[in-house]
């Protein structure tokens, strides 16, 4: 993955206990507090060592990447919304990848249904929203020589046109988010959470929880409320699997408006276990974008990832 700015992030222990006691990290050469809640601290937490940890993280990508290798299948719901936040039109679909030899994968529409015009009479989707999932995603033509090894190359930009341009930016918002999003017009480096001009507007915190049973450290990232209108996320929240620092799971919000485009992107990733890696095994976006000159779109995607259980156990 693509190194995070965050080795710039510094760190204070804050006390989150009854008295709201206030406990330094007098060996860190941090400076900017995070709180710790009481839990944490009592456990004694390495502030450094998880800081190295989040920085050079490359388990979220390649629980991605690893779902191009093992055969499952999607199911997927899109909902788009008009002005007055009423159903426009909906779109169903089942998708099974299928691997037919090493390393190559394939994948078929086993079921469609949708309402309004949601797909075009060349079947192409009338929404780019859910037309940009789809193709980053699946693909209707085999594809060879899959990996999931996670290189020093990190989330490499594509070569192509539009389509290819926005799945990396796509990608970037997924796996790295909190760097700098590159090809957005006019966000500058308002998205790099971790960098020292945007740092100091966000509050930092980590406390001891839960998910699914399995014990948590979770790193929560919200705007401090004298700047909520001056940054581009507006929640960042990572659960990291308290035994290996693995990410189990990530919500995002983020929002940013300008006199060309506004947008209000909403998104939870939870992934799963089986024989010892990572999958994704569901995403929810609730998204808003407008360009001027073009029509307002507002979708819900909503997709579940069932693994075949033969393979990935």
């Amino acid at each position: 993955m693509v190194k995070k700015c965050i080795a710039v992030l510094a760190i204070t222990a804050v006390s989150l206990d009854a008295a709201h006691a206030q406990r330094y990290d007098t060996v860190s050469k941090f400076t900017t507090p995070i709180l710790l809640d009481s839990v944490v601290i009592r456990s004694g937490f390495d502030v450094n060592a998880f800081v190295r940890r989040v920085k050079n993280d490359t388990t979220f990508y390649k629980a991605f990447r690893s779902l191009l290798l093992i055969p499952y299948t999607a199911t997927n719901t899109f909902v788009a919304y008009d002005k007055q936040g009423n159903t426009e039109a909906t779109l169903h679909t089942i998708v099974k990848q299928d691997i037919p030899s090493k390393a190559c994968r394939i994948n078929h529409t086993l079921q469609q249904q949708q309402t309004g015009d949601f797909i075009a009479r060349d079947g192409s989707y009338n929404y780019f929203t859910a037309d940009l999932f789809k193709n980053a995603f699946f693909t209707d033509k085999e594809v060879c020589n899959q990996t999931d090894i996670i290189g020093d190359e990190g989330i490499t930009r594509a070569k192509g046109g539009r389509l290819e341009k926005n799945k990396y930016e796509l990608k970037q918002l997924i796996f790295d988010p909190g760097s700098k999003v590159q090809g957005v017009p006019l966000m500058g480096d308002k998205a790099s959470v971790f960098d020292k001009d945007q740092v100091y507007k966000y509050n930092f915190r980590i406390v001891q929880d839960t998910l699914n049973g399995i014990e948590c450290l979770v790193f929560y990232i919200s705007p401090k409320p004298e700047y909520a209108n001056d940054v581009v996320f507006n929640q960042l929240n990572t659960w990291f699997r308290k035994k290996d620092f693995s990410i189990l799971a990530r919500d995002y919000s983020l929002s940013f408006h300008t006199l060309i485009y506004t947008f209000d992107v909403q998104m939870k990733v939870r992934t799963i276990e089986r024989s010892g890696k990572l999958y994704p095994a569901s995403i929810d976006y609730n998204g808003t974008w407008h360009v001027v000159m073009k029509k307002r779109e507002h979708l819900k995607v909503h997709m579940d990832i069932a693994l075949n259980t033969d393979t990935a156990k």
